[in-house]
């Protein structure tokens, strides 16, 4: 049986009908498109990989020349149930916004093919380095796996469990020795109650919890996964072993493991207190991603570097002085953040966001950006900062500040919308290329299942249009950007 056309995200019940009300976050960005993909991005050969479903590509934007990952999925070798499980990937992707996750950029379909298109890692898989490397020293096992569980915890404390966990689904950035690690494939992923255990069997036989096999499990199905990745760095084999997928999960049902003399003769006690902890039978008894990130092995050999505080000053003073004056700026600067800023621009505020985010869970708290500010001014400005700075960047709601909502607040806005990148946002938005973009291609690129309604989205553009006939040019797109730089005095 084939797919039928997806459905996507329906959209909100309660339209925002105020202006003043209108919230836009990162996720609002990725939205559905129809037709072929060739039509924004080349597909370059060969391709990266292939699946049961497809191929994996790297594309490169007909606009902005960034490349790109995009998986191509062939809808008649899919079942309905093949195509609920890749829909609810695309949404979760699209709730997830962490340093160490995968970022999703867009997703399309056509008669033939859903494709989506994803951050591109260049650095290969962490199955890849253990084969070429047979073991890990305990202080590069331990960095990954910091990253691992900050992303874990951060999925956790959404109600999001990955359930497939294993050194091929955790993706080098680059090739560089102090890559970011990603973790990637969310298709087994799915939203939990944390009051209600889950029944679906899903996974990978060496990596697999027993209590999945028995089809009554929580979130830490994830935390046994990552005890068993951490095991196989550490001396090149797995806890579980079998001649056969039968075998390897009947050893998984008993959970008995051994750290052998030789292998782990010079593996610190600490090391080893942490899988134990990770592969514990007794789901009550397992330790949690948020304490597993904090156990003495992982601070042992993931200390914190000394803070860089010239340009940790720098980024303060810049979400300090961060200004918009109308939603609309505020939605086009969140999409080119998202969508024209390069990987490494991004990249060089990551050591900034690294030292404010003290307790390493991939987002800022008010506390830890309260922290931040009292290196550069007394504790009382510092509290009426931070207040003041949560109600402006944390966009949607969360309590805390994301990655991407670090970024939007502190990245070189002169060189961002510079005339030439303002150029390639306009083009994107003009679908229709006629040289204005109308309420239409405005909603299409900035949040189509928002919830905002028509007259909001109508009022939006009344705001910046400068001659009032109900679009905008190139020139007065360009106008409404250059206020957000010039608002940095």
């Amino acid at each position: 049986m084939g797919c039928g056309s997806s459905n996507g995200i329906q959209e909100p019940q309660n339209k925002v009908t105020k202006i003043e009300d209108t919230k836009f976050a990162y996720q609002g960005f990725v939205t559905e498109k129809k037709g072929k993909i060739t039509a924004d991005y080349n597909l370059i050969q060969p391709c990266l990989g292939k699946g049961a479903f497809g191929e994996v590509y790297r594309g490169v934007h007909k606009v902005t020349n960034q490349v790109r990952a995009i998986k191509l999925i062939r809808k008649k070798l899919m079942t309905e149930e093949d195509c609920l499980m890749l829909t609810r990937e695309v949404d979760i992707l699209k709730q997830l916004d962490h340093l160490n996750i995968i970022s999703i950029y867009e997703f399309y379909q056509d008669s033939e093919y859903f494709y989506i298109v994803t951050e591109l890692c260049q650095g290969g898989e962490l199955f890849d380095r253990i084969i070429q490397e047979k073991n890990f020293s305990e202080k590069k096992a331990a960095e990954v796996m910091k990253q691992v569980l900050g992303a874990v915890t951060y999925c956790h404390e959404k109600n999001i469990v990955h359930r497939d966990l294993k050194p091929e689904n955790i993706l080098y950035e680059t090739n560089n020795t102090d890559s970011l690690i990603k973790i990637a494939d969310f298709g087994t992923s799915q939203k939990f109650n944390p009051d209600k255990k889950m029944d679906q069997r899903v996974g990978t036989p060496y990596y697999i919890a027993p209590e999945v096999l028995d089809r009554k499990y929580n979130e830490k199905c994830d935390i046994w996964s990552c005890g068993v990745i951490l095991y196989i760095m550490l001396c090149g084999a797995p806890p579980f072993n079998g001649d056969d997928d039968y075998q390897i999960m009947e050893a998984v049902r008993k959970g008995v493991f051994k750290f052998k003399e030789q292998e782990w003769k010079k593996i610190s006690n600490d090391a080893k207190d942490l899988i134990m902890k990770m592969i514990e039978k007794d789901t009550k008894k397992r330790i949690s991603a948020k304490d597993a990130m904090n156990h003495i092995w992982i601070k042992t050999y993931c200390s914190k570097s000394e803070d860089d505080l010239p340009s940790l000053t720098e980024a303060l003073q810049r979400i300090k002085a961060f200004r918009v004056e109308k939603k609309l700026q505020e939605a086009a600067l969140m999409f080119m953040v998202n969508f024209i800023a390069t990987k490494e621009e991004k990249r060089d505020l990551l050591k900034q966001f690294q030292a404010l985010d003290t307790n390493n869970d991939g987002r800022l708290s008010r506390e830890e950006l309260v922290n931040g500010y009292k290196k550069v001014m007394s504790d009382i400005d510092a509290e009426a900062q931070v207040d003041e700075i949560m109600k402006k960047i944390d966009a949607d709601g969360s309590g805390s500040i994301d990655y991407s909502e670090f970024v939007y607040a502190t990245i070189n806005r002169e060189k961002l919308l510079a005339t030439e990148r303002l150029l390639q946002a306009f083009k994107i938005i003009d679908k229709d290329k006629s040289g204005a973009i109308t309420k239409d291609e405005i909603k299409q690129a900035f949040g189509q299942n928002s919830g905002i309604s028509e007259e909001v989205w109508k009022q939006m553009i009344q705001e910046v249009d400068q001659n009032s006939d109900g679009k905008l040019t190139f020139e007065e797109f360009k106008s409404m950007m250059m206020r957000v730089t010039y608002n940095q005095s």
